[in-house]
């Protein structure tokens, strides 16, 4: 049988109207003296969907491309991990609220290769969501041998790093499957499910 959504907060929040209307907004840990904002978003979320990290999540904001300077988890901790194996940023959590899209948009200010991109509701489809959660078992597989080869780590971002896997972790065992099911809805229906309506199932 299916499930109905749980209306507590649990409908389906889109970032895209906040990271349309962002451009303006004071970036923290401007120089002294100096005003930073963010400019209009189409000029630095440029990331690429072919260059799209396996690990990113489903959901409009993906890493695609990104440098490997390790700055996303300095203002997006819980919503943003490294790559092991080239050190690339990744969304692993969507943001849900206006404060998190701009610690999301910070941290794609950041990266100088512009590799942020904001146009995955344009290529997800429910088949390939689908297809990305039941290929999850990786993801533990990848956030288990990074916790032991980086535990003691002789840089400190690399231990930082290790320090979000349990988040990241918890996540992907917990609410995510209910985000990506109200997700699934949004792709097909363009909007929130109301409480009396039935969620995809994975």
């Amino acid at each position: 049988m299916k499930e109905r959504i749980r209306m507590n907060g649990g409908g389906y929040w889109d970032p895209l109207p906040a990271v349309r209307t962002s451009a303006g907004t004071p970036v923290p840990g401007a120089r002294p003296g100096t005003i930073q904002v963010l400019p209009e978003p189409e000029t630095y979320l440029l990331g690429s969907w072919p260059e799209r990290s396996w690990q990113s999540v489903p959901g409009p904001l993906y890493g695609g491309g990104t440098d490997t300077c390790w700055t996303g988890r300095l203002v997006a901790p819980a919503h943003i991990l490294y790559d092991d194996e080239s050190g690339e940023e990744f969304v692993y959590r969507q943001p849900r609220a206006p404060e998190q899209v701009r610690a999301v948009l910070f941290a794609a200010l950041n990266d100088p290769f512009g590799g942020y991109g904001w146009d995955g509701d344009q290529h997800w489809t429910p088949e390939s969501v689908r297809s990305w959660w039941r290929d999850r078992g990786r993801l533990r597989e990848w956030a288990a041998k990074v916790s032991v080869a980086w535990a003691e780590h002789e840089q400190p971002d690399h231990r930082e790093m290790v320090t979000g896997l349990p988040d990241f972790l918890g996540y992907l065992d917990g609410e995510l499957a209910c985000d990506l099911r109200t997700y699934l809805f949004w792709l097909q229906e363009r909007r929130s499910p109301r409480q009396e309506e039935a969620l995809p199932q994975l």
